[in-house]
């Protein structure tokens, strides 16, 4: 599998070249060579595949399904992953240059993903509402219909499932818009789930640019919903587009996320594990806790062990079963690094560690530290998405929570503390939709993902993702006047 070098559209659960032929070459980030030819979908095959999405969802051929039958075909989706796990984690780390122990990881939580819908196909209730009027309301949980579901390069497969999974259970046709940087196991899994059991019109795969591909998606009138998962640009752009049909419209974005570490923490802990909640992926992580807020008395010390650990990261081949840290996407995104460290130098921040190009193929970057910086600087603000981390002190609990919230994002964070009482006052007062105390991991499978201000609307994960993928339909049955008493 993770050898092939030509891959098809999958349209309306067909393997099939583009309608105009089209094909792109695929690149491997750690080498910089073509990993495989992609057909790139246009207009006509978004209008073929919706086409088939539309007339699927109307005759109901997945929609009148079962529930619990849904849930076994999910379940069977969850099984094809486990049994091709390796072979999709290698792909994975060479298209999208993960380490491999990463890509396996991801593989296995794309499976845990479809399993837990899987089980929660059955467990999505209704409601009976007392009403005052004799008879009896009843809310209904209906699929919204076909869906858009447009992903990100930097966790191709997991991200992928995250919306795949919810819109099927619920009963929903799926139109799946990988990037184009990293198609290949979204057509793997697109296979997958035809394989499964999933109605074939249900399901198309469609690697093509956003301008052409995600643009005719989220404006045609027969998508229901779209899923959107990038930058916040894109996703200001999507609702823009989105807005002249109503169509329902979640968003996961960008992130400027910060770690907390109180002077009574475990600091050496924290400095030990949080470098990996940097530069994990190459710091292309919408949740990367980029920014570390360090309390004053322990600042020095904990730049000192975190300069340390930093250091000693190995930057290597993601096939390399030692490597902790692989290449960047490409080499522009690399770039983009580059040129906000020069930013920062600019602005008076200093990189005591990283920073440096390696003298190799691929798009390697050594996993860079920011000291002096101050909370307004432009790499304080923005979001690199690359391995870069800024280190700024702060003087207690008000000024930590302060500079925690002042950014434009709101997306994920932890908190490193030893008092109970401020772990929980800092984070109810942190803006931010997930985080994680004395951890470094605030995303699970059961539980709601999502952000505050410009990072995003609504959630992914838990049964909360279901109300996404679901219109509310009341319906009130009159059972004629009142008994007489």
């Amino acid at each position: 599998m993770s050898d092939r070098s030509r891959y098809d559209l999958i349209v309306a659960g067909v393997a099939r070249p583009a309608a105009d032929g089209a094909m792109v070459a695929v690149r491997e980030p750690a080498t910089g060579q073509v990993l495989a030819e992609v057909a790139r979908a246009g207009a006509p095959d978004v209008d073929d595949a919706l086409g088939a999405a539309a007339a699927a969802f109307d005759a109901g051929v997945w929609a009148d399904e079962p529930a619990t039958a849904r849930g076994r075909v999910l379940a069977r989706v969850a099984g094809l992953l486990r049994e091709h796990a390796e072979d999709l984690a290698r792909l994975e780390a060479r298209n999208a240059g993960k380490p491999i122990g990463d890509a396996r990881w991801e593989v296995g939580a794309a499976a845990d993903t479809f399993e837990y819908y899987a089980g929660a196909a059955d467990k999505f209730f209704g409601e009976v509402v007392p009403v005052a009027d004799p008879g009896l309301d009843v809310v209904l949980r209906e699929p919204v219909g076909p869906c858009a579901l447009i992903v990100p390069w930097n966790f191709p497969l997991l991200i992928a499932s995250w919306k795949v999974a919810p819109a099927l259970v619920c009963g929903n046709p799926v139109v799946l818009k990988p990037a184009s940087l990293t198609p290949l196991t979204a057509l793997r899994l697109g296979e997958l789930l035809v394989d499964a059991g999933v109605p074939a019109p249900c399901v198309s795969v469609l690697p093509g640019p956003g301008s052409v591909v995600g643009d005719a998606l989220v404006a045609d009138p027969r998508v229901a919903k779209v899923s959107f998962t990038g930058e916040t640009a894109t996703g200001a752009a999507i609702l823009q587009t989105a807005a002249p049909n109503i169509t329902r419209v979640s968003l996961e974005l960008g992130g400027k996320s910060a770690c907390v570490v109180f002077a009574d923490a475990d600091w050496r802990r924290a400095a030990a594990e949080t470098p990996l909640a940097v530069f994990g992926n190459a710091g292309q992580d919408c949740c990367a806790r980029s920014r570390i807020l360090v309390e004053r008395p322990v600042h020095d010390a904990f730049v000192e062990a975190f300069t340390a650990r930093t250091r000693a990261l190995r930057v290597d081949d993601p096939l390399d079963e030692r490597t902790e840290v692989g290449p960047l996407i490409s080499d522009a995104q690399r770039r983009v690094s580059l040129d906000y460290l020069e930013l920062g130098a600019q602005e008076g921040a200093r990189l005591v560690c990283g920073g440096r190009v390696p003298e190799r193929a691929g798009s390697f970057l050594e996993p860079a530290v920011l000291v002096d910086v101050d909370n307004r600087m432009r790499v304080a603000q923005e979001e690199i998405f690359g391995p870069v981390a800024c280190v700024i002190p702060f003087d207690g609990e008000e000024e930590a929570v302060r500079l925690a919230n002042d950014v434009p994002y709101g997306l994920s964070g932890s908190i490193w503390t030893s008092d109970l009482g401020r772990a929980i006052r800092v984070s109810r007062a942190i803006r931010t939709g997930v985080l994680s105390v004395n951890s470094n991991r605030s995303v699970r499978t059961e539980t709601p993902f999502g952000g505050f201000k410009r990072s995003g609307l609504g959630r992914e994960l838990g049964m909360h993702a279901l109300a996404h993928y679901t219109e509310v339909k009341n319906v009130f049955f009159c059972s004629g006047s009142r008994p007489a008493r």
